[in-house]
């Protein structure tokens, strides 16, 4: 059973990895996150336009690394997601997130994987997981922090 705790009596950071449709930037994001975390933050992902499915580029290349995307399922961010986070991380849908006071917003401008090839979407998970590893040292300091999943599959 789960429950949503206000962000600051909440022991777990939780993130919010926001854009628009859902199913490339933000999954990354969240499944690396996930990944690397090991269980010391919670990783949400979501959009302000949710499409139909996940990239397929996207799920490929992420099993490639090992990540199992077979239950991401895009969602529609909402006010609430937001409110129940520490911090949301946008790429891509700018003005359009909901906005809430007290939680802390950062953008990555980060290009869109959807429908390109696999070194493009490869370059922009490696862009989106160096992002990842360096906001995991900054919100869990403590954490012990696997080597990238790129640097293994080079």
């Amino acid at each position: 059973m789960t429950s949503t705790i206000p962000a600051t009596t909440r022991q777990v950071p939780q993130v919010v990895f926001a854009c628009v449709r859902n199913g490339g930037r933000s999954v990354i994001g969240r499944v690396l996150t996930e990944h690397y975390a090991s269980g010391r933050v919670l990783a949400v992902s979501a959009g302000t336009q949710p499409g139909e499915r996940i990239h397929p580029e996207v799920a490929e290349a992420l099993q490639r690394l090992g990540l199992d995307t077979s239950a991401e399922h895009p969602k529609m961010l909402t006010r609430e997601s937001v409110a129940a986070s520490d911090l949301v991380i946008t790429l891509g849908c700018g003005e359009e997130c909901p906005y809430v006071p007290g939680v802390k917003y950062v953008d990555w401008p980060v290009a869109d994987p959807g429908g390109q090839d696999e070194a493009t979407v490869r370059a922009i998970i490696s862009d989106i997981d160096g992002r990842v590893r360096s906001m995991l040292s900054e919100l869990v300091p403590d954490l012990d922090l696997a080597p990238s999943l790129l640097d293994e599959r080079a």
